[in-house]
């Protein structure tokens, strides 16, 4: 037996013994067909430009608007096992990069809300005094003759002549000379109730002589809102001779939006600024809020008093308000920027991982400074997206995924036409190569 042929009987006898031994265990398999179990890689539902998303395209290839390679869209039941009637969307890593966006955490924690307003500083009405006669004569001096002089607190404003009060004056000193009490007293009382001060009744008392004027005088400090009478002029009991008003403390009566009115309370902290008087700030209080919501601007008035004892703050002079607002304790609150109003709802993007999102109806309350209060929808430590929900909304048609929150259910299906991916202009298709690719 030649060399060639114990060679040949040995190479059949290997092969005979690796036959038997796939037989004897069948489960034994080459490991080269383990890859062949393994699951099939997800097929993209089209191709698109992150710069052009309306524009779909049915193979990969490049971009006909930048000059970079087209991105692959899947289906949202394709992202780790999420179900994908959950609202759901999911988005290329690559472009999610792109476009920058920024997540945030819902976070517990006080929030002390600070509110704008803008109001009119007007007379302290409180203050407001009102000089009239009570018995008919005629003013023989007049000592405040121009709306808007300042009267200082004693000073005489008129002197009037009646002949009610020159003989009521007589029958004081009548009574007087009789010595009887009761008649004085009687006298002297009814001078009192016609206007007549005690300085003056002291001087008639004093002279025996009755005079002839009855004088008026300002009982504080402050300026003349209204003038009723001129030099000469003749009054009648009950006529408003003069209005004065106080400008030591003054009101600045303010107006906020009716969503922010319950906001506010009595006693809350109040800064205001005025345009006349650049850099300079006055401290006040909330003392009343108006019960009536206004129906032309709806919104809440309000009234806060500043002191004003310079006088620097007049009448009808423009006002801009900050107000502390009720502080909340424990609030959950986002990124003023994270919240999506539609008009009908608040809506938010809750971040899922992997690139994942999730539109989720939230109901608001107050704002502070860069955040606000979620009510409802939210739990403490999920991630929402704070910047770039728009990119996202054009990116991945959030619409019709926001469309699915609505009680009725939408029949989503926006079908967009695919067309083929155009040839690069003068340049190779890198993926002319690729089975199926349509040139």
């Amino acid at each position: 037996m030649n060399r060639s042929t114990v060679i040949g009987l040995a190479a059949v006898a290997v092969i005979a013994a690796a036959a038997a031994l796939l037989f004897l265990n069948p489960a034994a398999e080459p490991a080269a067909a383990a890859p062949a179990a393994a699951v099939a890689e997800p097929r993209p539902l089209y191709w698109y430009d992150p710069m052009v998303p309306d524009q779909r395209f049915d193979q990969p290839g490049k971009s006909p608007f930048m000059d970079m390679d087209l991105v692959p869209m899947y289906a949202a039941a394709d992202n780790a096992g999420a179900a994908p009637d959950d609202g759901g969307f999911r988005i290329d890593p690559r472009v999610v990069q792109n476009l920058g966006v920024r997540l945030a955490t819902v976070e517990r924690g006080a929030l002390s809300p600070s509110l704008l307003a803008a109001g009119v500083i007007a007379v302290d009405e409180h203050g407001i005094e009102a000089v009239q006669s009570r018995a008919a004569g005629w003013v023989e001096r007049l000592d405040v003759k121009a709306v808007g002089d300042p009267v200082r607190r004693g000073q005489l404003l008129a002197a009037i002549y009646s002949p009610e009060l020159y003989a009521a004056q007589g029958e004081y000193l009548l009574a007087r000379q009789s010595g009887d009490a009761g008649l004085q007293d009687a006298a002297r009382t009814r001078l009192a109730l016609l206007g007549v001060g005690d300085a003056q009744l002291r001087r008639i008392a004093a002279s025996g002589k009755a005079e002839r004027r009855i004088e008026l005088f300002a009982l504080h400090d402050g300026y003349v809102m209204d003038l009723g009478v001129r030099q000469g002029a003749q009054v009648q009991p009950g006529m408003n001779l003069f209005t004065l008003a106080g400008l030591d403390e003054v009101w600045l009566n303010a107006e906020l939006p009716e969503a922010q009115g319950a906001a506010v309370a009595p006693g809350a902290a109040a800064q205001a600024s005025v345009a006349a008087l650049p850099g300079q700030l006055f401290h006040g209080k909330v003392e009343f809020l108006y019960p009536e919501l206004s129906g032309a601007t709806r919104t809440v008035k309000l009234r806060i008093a500043l002191p004003n004892r310079d006088a620097r703050l007049r009448p009808g002079m423009y006002a801009s308000v900050q107000l502390d607002a009720t502080p909340r304790a424990a609030a959950l609150t986002v990124p003023t920027e994270a919240v999506i109003r539609t008009g009908t709802r608040s809506v938010v993007l809750v971040a899922e991982g992997e690139a994942r999102f999730r539109p989720v109806a939230v109901r608001t309350g107050i704002e502070a400074g860069e955040r606000i209060e979620v009510l409802e929808g939210l739990a403490e430590g999920q991630r929402v997206v704070a910047s770039g929900q728009f990119l996202i909304d054009s990116e991945a048609s959030l619409r019709g995924a926001l469309d699915r929150l609505a009680p009725i259910a939408i029949e989503a299906g926006h079908e967009h036409d695919a067309v083929p991916s155009p040839a690069s202009n003068g340049e190779a298709d890198p993926h002319a190569g690729h089975p199926g690719h349509t040139p």
